[in-house]
């Protein structure tokens, strides 16, 4: 009861500067480290190395944080599932599909329906104007998947992934902001996840490519590994801000990455911009400024 009550508390309030600077830095950081993992041609061999990277750099903050809160471990454990089950998803979708659809479609997707989880589980009801910033933010980044599918049609197996992505980003979402505001440490309850969250991939690599894995890996080792670093500093960032902001608001927010890796695309794989990204980005500043100036 004191968790809903406080997620409900925290919903009603306006977001404040500092988080959200930090929401918007960790969807700079997020944008990143999946262009580096788009970049890698091997999504095996890109998400293995994000993956031992997040790991490696959780390990340092489990034994210098103190250790989440034990009403937490239970929403830690489901979130671990649910991140394994979320880098299995999100690497069978960028196979699937082009990038440009099947990334903004699943993290579209993610803001609804944690709006929703946490309208009817935490008792976080959106006012008209959170509702109006989220649906702006999701509706910028749908209009991307289907104006890029008016000239590459995407398989009906790659959007039910994309999606099956999103619904999982929403589920570990909605479970790690209760299980971090029951930790009380936000360090260690990220260093816990990174390590529990992030070894499927690399394992299911080894498995299946065996001795010749770390051949595959050594060109990219560096980068790879960086991107690792960005994503656990990415998510921290993200839930610090859980603990002092709604989640539909915080997971709304977050999803301005799309438009981060819209320029990085533009500047760095020479995608260009276009109409549809220029609109997109319009309507995500346009759901930004409404959600913070309620």
């Amino acid at each position: 009861m004191g968790i809903v009550a406080a997620s409900s508390s925290l919903s009603s309030q306006p977001l404040s500067v500092d988080v959200l600077l930090a929401t918007l830095a960790a969807a700079c950081l997020h944008a990143t480290w999946n262009a580096i993992a788009h970049w890698i041609p091997d999504k095996t061999v890109s998400f293995t190395l994000v993956n031992l990277g997040s790991m490696l750099c959780g390990v340092p903050l489990i034994c210098l944080a103190a250790p989440p809160d034990p009403r937490s471990w239970i929403w830690l454990g489901a979130s671990a599932v649910l991140h394994l089950a979320y880098n299995g998803l999100l690497m069978a979708s960028y196979r699937l599909g082009d990038l440009s659809q099947t990334y903004p479609l699943a993290r579209g997707t993610s803001p609804l329906v944690v709006t929703l989880v946490a309208a009817i589980f935490l008792g976080e009801l959106p006012t008209a104007s959170q509702i109006a910033g989220v649906l702006l933010i999701s509706g910028g980044l749908a209009l991307l998947v289907f104006w890029g599918y008016r000239t590459h049609p995407a398989s009906p197996t790659a959007i039910r992934t994309a999606v099956a992505t999103g619904v999982m980003i929403a589920a570990y979402t909605t479970c790690d902001g209760i299980g971090v505001r029951a930790a009380g440490s936000t360090i260690g309850y990220i260093g816990w996840l990174m390590v529990l969250g992030e070894f499927g991939v690399p394992i299911l690599a080894v498995a299946q490519r065996g001795r010749g894995l770390w051949k595959q890996l050594r060109p990219y080792l560096l980068l790879g590994l960086s991107g690792g670093l960005f994503s656990v500093l990415g998510y921290g960032l993200i839930l610090w801000a859980q603990t002092r902001g709604g989640l539909a608001d915080i997971a709304a927010l977050r999803e301005s990455s799309i438009i981060v890796g819209a320029l990085i695309g533009a500047l760095l794989f020479k995608e260009g911009f276009g109409r549809a990204r220029i609109v997109a980005t319009c309507a995500v500043a346009a759901g930004i400024a409404v959600m913070y100036l309620r």
